[in-house]
């Protein structure tokens, strides 16, 4: 699109109707067709206008007066703007000036009889100062006409003002030079007060040629009376009366066939004037049949003004039966307002038209009939019952369309919404559409626009609206607050929505945020209307609870879908942070995520005058802390239901010991890089998914579920500090009972061995014994290499586990060779130093993995070896103690290295 056209100059700036203008300008249009509108002063000159190029056009001014814009308008730039001003104006004009518009003659523009003076209009007259104008083209920026308008600058006009005629053509003159102009004048005025000789010496020419005038003049007169006689005179006079006579008689005619047109114009008038008032009464009813009761109150407002009061018996009897036919067209107009569904620019205009009626009638006996009646008072009520009816009518034709619904469960299309969806979306739409209605209403009433002469009622108008809107909300809690106790909402109401199978509610609960948007739109349309604080307050804590209800939704389930993530766990150790923890807290947090975004998204986000569901001490951080508790321990129970076999051939046997004829414990099979963080290989057996099942506990119980809490801080959530603790504890707790079954499956069988293979070959540790080979006996050596196994099949796990399971078996094994060691009678001199090696070696080995507790049964077990080693015993000890820690330096070497 072209810019918009602009003028920036004019030539001349003023003048009267019919100038000649130049209007200079840019985008003044491409081509003369692009030309479509040129007003000059708010007059149109358009037909006047000839385009010469973009920036040029030629018009002529309208009958305009005053100030004003020279607007141009095209096709390609539309309505163009103004830098200058044109100043139109009206001059005075005789009856041989020319004008463009025609102009009324008045009696003082009629020619006289006589000799007068004709001013030759068409020459320039000089200045009569005698100073040339050249250099005087500054105008001054007012309207003469403003600062004199009783005057004029013109020589030859009695209102000359000299001070206007200086302003005009004198305004950049110097003083000086004003005064040689003044000097200049005098002696012109002088010169003409000079003696009559003296003017016919100056003029002897003139003066010869007038006397030759008067002697042609004479000679000719001379010819005349030679021809008609002495008295020329009386022949021009009986001509003058002659023609004055027919003229009169001309006259005359006109003035008789004036006065009998005159004299018909008014019988047709006054046969049209009560033609009207006795067609008024089939006039009014035909008119109010086809609705339009404006030209029915202006015509019975004017019978009333015309013969109102007339005295004559006919037009008072006509004027009783308009009134007749009027009450009978206000009782019409009744039923009309108040009678829905109709627009309220209807009900507007009918309550007008009965307005109007009321109190043209109003003071006489028939229009007192309807006094009490308040036409706009009764539509507004009739409005407001109409929209509380629809409500209940909506409503049961769903609540009847949805019990049907019901019982052809097993057909219902799960991509159709349900009953209950359709009907809050029919319910926003009719209050977002009749409850403006309502209020606008009262509004014109309250205004005055609608009111009669009643007194308004606000305090029940009040009341109405928000009965309504108290009814709206009460329907809705009904229909989409499902989960909550709505018995004292049905008992107060009287309503009920019949009760669904849990299919049906399955089906209902993923529609509820579409159910919030319908309520949305609503409360956003009743927003705009300005309405008082307490009726927008009912919809917000409507809105509030469905907000929090679509939370308790989403995140149960998310909840649901926390419960299936087992199914999904690929038994992958690849969290650096904490190895041997797998993706499961990983996908715990996606899904969390994912289910923040969406409850932002859909209803914790607060939109125009919604309340914020997280402030403190409220029911949304409540119900926030509750549901994330409910997430929390449902994970917790999916670890712990990993923990476990799914079945029974999946136990492994407890039978560990090799010396006794039975197989040893499964082993654990390749975990590739369990230890240093990388992902897993085969599939792991029971043993080891309960070592990833209490990393993955200790990995929530450190980090992961402060991370938790990080997430939700950053999506605008304060920090759920109680049900991350909760959920810690629950971790906690889940993982001691865990470990315990662990150490418990793993610890039993090995310490159940240690006395089987103490006295194995009928062993007797106060026997003799060959104990300079250096070695241990089979029953410690063992439960070394037991203990290696449990520690390789951890560590390949997660080698933050070492510490807690290797505590609780090392001190189980350490109180079993106590009680052992105690049992023992009396030791022979080589037993007592064997006894001393084999605990001393287990001691030594373990110290990593011994608590205090196990210290303290290490040193019973050695305290109770009797009798008590002497000297040359403990030296034989040291030596074979340490030659058993070189035979088994790798063994020991595993134990020796601390867990990261």
């Amino acid at each position: 699109m072209a810019p918009q056209p602009v003028v920036t100059g004019l030539s001349p700036k003023e003048g009267p109707p019919g100038t000649r203008v130049i209007i200079r300008g840019e985008f003044l249009g491409c081509r003369a067709q692009d030309l479509i509108g040129l007003k000059i002063c708010g007059s149109d000159c358009l037909l006047s206008a000839e385009w010469k190029s973009p920036n040029k056009i030629i018009a002529r001014t309208g009958p305009a007066k005053g100030k004003g814009d020279i607007i141009v308008t095209t096709i390609s730039g539309g309505v163009g703007t103004s830098t200058v001003q044109f100043r139109a104006y009206h001059e005075t004009i005789g009856p041989l000036k020319e004008s463009a518009v025609w102009i009324e003659e008045s009696p003082s523009q009629n020619f006289a009889w006589g000799r007068r003076t004709l001013t030759q209009s068409g020459l320039t007259q000089e200045d009569p100062l005698g100073l040339s104008i050249e250099g005087n083209e500054q105008k001054i920026p007012e309207d003469l006409r403003d600062l004199f308008p009783d005057a004029c600058g013109d020589l030859s006009q009695e209102n000359f003002s000299p001070a206007w005629f200086l302003l005009e053509n004198h305004l950049a003159t110097s003083f000086e030079d004003l005064k040689a102009g003044l000097s200049y004048l005098k002696r012109k005025v002088e010169s003409q007060k000079e003696g009559q000789l003296s003017f016919l010496k100056s003029n002897a020419g003139s003066v010869i040629d007038q006397l030759d005038t008067l002697m042609n003049i004479r000679d000719k007169f001379q010819e005349d009376v030679k021809l008609y006689g002495k008295e020329p005179f009386q022949v021009l006079e009986q001509s003058i009366e002659n023609s004055i006579s027919e003229s009169q008689k001309i006259f005359n005619d006109v003035l008789v066939r004036k006065e009998k047109a005159d004299s018909t114009r008014s019988v047709l008038f006054a046969l049209s004037r009560h033609k009207f008032l006795f067609c008024l009464p089939n006039s009014v009813d035909r008119r109010a049949k086809a609705g339009e009761y404006d030209i029915v109150v202006n015509d019975y407002s004017r019978a009333k003004n015309l013969f109102g009061k007339t005295e004559l018996a006919i037009f008072r009897q006509v004027l009783e039966e308009v009134d007749q036919r009027i009450l009978l067209i206000r009782r019409q107009l009744h039923e009309k307002v108040v009678k829905m569904p109709q627009s309220v620019e209807q009900q507007k205009k009918l309550i007008k038209a009965l307005t109007s009626l009321e109190m043209q009638q109003s003071g006489t006996a028939i229009g007192d009939r309807l006094r009490n009646t308040d036409p706009a008072w009764d539509a507004i009520e009739a409005r407001a019952k109409y929209l509380e009816s629809t409500f209940r009518q909506t409503f049961d034709q769903y609540a009847t369309k949805d019990a049907a619904t019901q019982e052809k469960a097993k057909s219902r299309d799960p991509n159709q919404p349900p009953n209950r969806v359709n009907f809050c979306e029919e319910l926003c739409d009719i209050a977002a559409s009749q409850l403006p209605d309502l209020w606008r209403l009262g509004q014109l009433y309250f205004t005055g626009e609608l009111r009669g002469p009643h007194d308004p009622k606000p305090g029940d108008f009040k009341r109405m609206v928000l009965t309504a809107i108290e009814k709206f909300c009460i329907y809705l809690r009904l229909t989409i607050l499902i989960a909550a106790d709505q018995r004292a909402l049905r008992q107060s109401s009287g309503l009920s929505w019949p009760i669904g199978s849990s299919s049906a509610t399955h089906h209902f609960l993923p529609w509820i945020p579409q159910c919030l948007r319908y309520t949305r739109i609503a409360y956003a349309t009743l927003i705009g209307l300005d309405l008082p604080s307490d009726a927008l307050d009912i919809i917000q804590k409507l809105i509030d609870e469905v907000r929090l209800f679509c939370f308790s939704i989403i995140f149960k389930r998310a909840t649901d879908r926390c419960k299936k993530l087992g199914a999904q766990e690929t038994w992958e150790t690849t969290v650096e942070d904490y190895p041997g923890a797998t993706q499961l807290p990983a996908a715990l947090e996606a899904l969390l995520v994912e289910t923040l975004e969406e409850v932002q998204s859909v209803c914790m986000q607060p939109e125009v005058r919604e309340g914020n569901l997280l402030e403190p001490h409220s029911d949304g951080q409540r119900e926030v802390t509750q549901r994330l508790q409910e997430l929390l321990s449902t994970f917790s129970g999916v670890i712990a239901e990993l923990a476990y076999p799914s079945h029974d051939d999946e136990t492994p046997t407890h039978n560990v010991s090799q010396l006794l004829g039975f197989p040893n414990a499964q082993q654990p099979e390749s975990v590739s890089g369990g230890g240093s963080g990388s992902g897993g290989g085969a599939a792991l057996n029971w043993e080891q998914r309960m070592l990833c099942c209490l990393a993955n506990y200790a990995y929530c119980n450190k980090s992961f579920f402060a991370h938790i809490g990080d997430i939700f801080v950053r999506h605008g959530y304060p920090l759920p500090t109680l049900a991350i603790e909760t959920a810690r504890y629950n971790a906690n707790q889940l993982f001691t009972n865990l470990l315990e079954e662990y150490v418990e499956h793993k610890g039993d069988p090995l310490v159940g061995t240690i006395e089987p293979s103490m006295y194995l070959g009928r062993f007797q540790w106060d026997h003799e014994m060959e104990i300079g080979l250096g070695q241990l006996r089979p029953y410690a050596h063992e439960c070394l290499d037991n203990l290696v196994g449990v520690y390789s099949e951890i560590y390949s796990i997660s080698p933050a586990l070492l510490r807690p399971i290797l505590e609780s078996i090392v001190q189980t094994i350490s109180e079993e060779l106590a009680r052992l060691m105690s049992c023992v009678q009396h030791f022979s001199y080589t037993g007592a130093i064997q006894a001393h090696v084999d605990i001393r070696l287990l001691r030594d080995g373990l110290e990593n993995y011994a608590n205090e507790t196990a210290k303290n049964y290490f040193m019973e077990a050695l305290e109770a070896i009797s009798p008590p080693l002497n000297g040359e015993q403990k030296r034989k000890a040291d030596e074979i103690l340490e030659r058993v820690k070189r035979n088994m330096r790798l063994q020991l070497l595993c134990f020796a290295v601390k867990e990261p």
